[in-house]
């Protein structure tokens, strides 16, 4: 069986379709599309059912795609494990969310390699969302969350709590508001597919709140921007309380309470369901999560 043909399959069928597959895979749509039906040649059986809406598996095809999620787990596995023993460091690939990646995070990796000083450390940083991608193309191995995908291929541990909470500049925030006067102020939101604008939308939503009823006057993907904002008197933004601990020591920042909305949340460690660990990324691993506060 041709190992390049069963991903490409496996690709199609995590991304609901052919052209955004071909994208992710580097291949022509036409070329896609031959390989996947030089599969179901090779296979005698019918994957696919190709529509305007995407792709759906057939019966076949489900038992092709668990298949090819094991196949696929053992291929990264095996390439991972000589790349070790070709290399002289062991390596980590790490995937974090940027609330994690850009503040606390750099400090516990520092200290974890003044312990083991062999090791070769790569950090990406990333929205929640590009993060479980990357995993799933095997690109990092180790990924931190902001909230738990709840998905079948992902499996995930607790590290810490923490709290979204809505600031604004000190001298002109007031202390509380209400559920109603929360949809006139000019708020500053995570790009789409950040963990932190998910966690927003589902609180939101259980008070009958959408985020098309809120005064978003522009969506930024990089924390400091928005923090650079708010103390610029733009606008309100809900921050995680761990990235801005220094502002809030300052009083630069001012925590706005919203009457009947509290947004707690964890951050997680993700990995692929059937990906093993090698020893120093359990190591890590088990450093993160026993670490007093999971972070420095």
């Amino acid at each position: 069986m041709n190992l390049q043909h069963l991903r490409s399959f496996y690709i199609t069928v995590k991304c609901n379709s052919i052209s955004k597959a071909a994208k992710t895979l580097h291949l022509t749509q036409p070329g896609l599309s031959m390989q996947l039906q030089n599969l179901e040649k090779e296979l005698g059986a019918s994957l696919l059912i190709r529509s305007n809406k995407g792709v759906e598996l057939t019966e076949e095809g489900k038992v092709v795609f668990d298949y090819a999620d094991t196949l696929l787990s053992i291929q990264g596995n095996i390439e991972r494990d000589l790349k070790s023993l070709q290399k002289d460091q062991p390596q980590l690939m790490i995937g974090s969310c940027k609330s994690v990646g850009d503040y606390a995070l750099p400090c516990s990796i520092y200290t974890f390699k003044q312990l083991h000083k062999e090791v070769n450390i790569q950090l990406e940083v990333n929205s929640s969302a590009e993060v479980i991608e990357n995993l799933r193309q095997h690109t990092i191995n180790i990924g931190i969350i902001q909230h738990d995908p709840k998905v079948n291929d992902i499996i995930t541990q607790t590290i810490i709590s923490d709290e979204l909470l809505l600031v604004g500049n000190q001298k002109n925030a007031p202390k509380q508001i209400s559920l109603e006067e929360l949809k006139k102020i000019p708020l500053i939101l995570r790009e789409k597919n950040s963990g932190t604008r998910y966690l927003v939308r589902e609180a939101l939503e259980g008070k009958n709140i959408g985020l098309e009823d809120l005064n978003i006057i522009y969506d930024l993907n990089s924390l400091e921007a928005i923090k650079s904002s708010i103390l610029a008197g733009k606008g309100f933004s809900f921050l995680p309380k761990l990235i801005i601990q220094q502002e809030l020591k300052e009083q630069s920042i001012q925590p706005v309470m919203v009457k009947n909305l509290t947004i707690h949340f964890d951050y997680y460690i993700a990995s692929r369901k059937k990906y093993k660990f090698t020893k120093y990324e359990q190591m890590f691993v088990d450093f993160i999560i026993s670490h007093k506060r999971g972070f420095c």
